[in-house]
């Protein structure tokens, strides 16, 4: 059975973007059920300015929890805009950071109040510091399709940022369909554009499903050689700088789809619905997920 690896990116980009402050405890708990429920990979946390994203506050603290107890059996990462954050993250205990771009100029302006370029220009030293402390740095890019102030990006523009981050050095690169608009030929033709350019294997795609299609796009991308996804459970987050844009592709969405498909993930599906419940009774609202709620409307 064919391995696909699933990040599971709730604890960090889909928090990120929930109104309602979490404690450490509970976030180290949304931790240990999805270490539990298989998860092997996931982003743990952003080291920025408490002040500028307040659920991410407590980042030292959380990975002082988490990182001891099961950093031996899975990749944690974390988000790192600046040198300071990367400073923070390393001195963690993280192997893996991962830095932010886009392809949109008024996306990346809203988003980090800079412009592309100067994003590459801030997070250059990132790079050369984790190239020496042998540190792996993953890529993300926003708004790969299409942007909320500029409309459709030309798949050129992807590629073009995509080989600036390979150049710089990410080892994987998250292809951000930020405000969930695409659909599947959207996707086959972004995807023919980079796959020319740029081995399979360095490629992940990042699903937002605000128009129920991260499913069906995430069936173009297998078809066409992806074997990595981002993903949230229940389907948390969203984008604060996109009106309308819903959460990511839930996670026992994607296991679910995955799995019936024939693929390998890892994940054991009715336990993450269990670690999504608990989720939803901490942040006192409906998920989304259409596996989850058909799975706890069963139980």
């Amino acid at each position: 059975m064919e391995k696909v690896k699933i990040t599971e990116v709730g604890p960090r980009d889909g928090l990120q973007n929930e109104k309602t402050i979490l404690s450490t405890q509970d976030k180290f708990e949304f931790v240990k059920r999805l270490v539990e429920s298989g998860v092997k990979h996931i982003e743990l946390t952003s080291f920025v300015r408490k002040d500028r994203i307040p659920q991410m506050g407590d980042a030292i603290e959380l990975s002082a929890l988490v990182l001891p107890k099961f950093a031996s059996d899975v990749e944690f990462s974390c988000l790192t805009p600046n040198t300071k954050g990367y400073d923070a993250a390393k001195e963690a205990g993280f192997k893996e950071v991962a830095v932010f771009t886009a392809t949109s100029e008024s996306f990346t302006k809203k988003n980090i109040n800079m412009t592309v370029l100067e994003s590459f220009t801030s997070f250059q030293p990132i790079f050369e510091k984790a190239k020496h402390d042998g540190i792996k740095v993953r890529g993300y890019i926003s708004t790969v399709i299409a942007c909320p102030y500029e409309g459709k990006i030309p798949p050129e523009k992807t590629l073009e940022v995509a080989l600036r981050l390979l150049d710089a050095g990410a080892y994987e690169i998250s292809l951000g369909e930020t405000i969930g608009v695409a659909v599947p030929d959207e996707v086959e033709k972004l995807l023919e554009v980079l796959i020319k350019k740029i081995p399979i294997s360095y490629l992940n795609c990042h699903f937002h499903d605000t128009y129920g299609m991260a499913i069906a796009n995430t069936k173009q991308a297998l078809s066409m050689g992806i074997r990595s996804f981002d993903s949230s459970a229940g389907g948390l987050g969203g984008c604060p700088y996109a009106k309308g844009a819903a959460g990511n592709v839930a996670t026992e969405d994607l296991v679910y789809f995955l799995t019936r498909e024939g693929y390998d993930t890892g994940i054991q599906l009715d336990s993450l619905v269990q670690v999504s419940q608990f989720m939803e009774s901490k942040l006192d609202r409906q998920f989304s997920s259409r596996t989850f709620i058909a799975k706890k409307n069963a139980s």
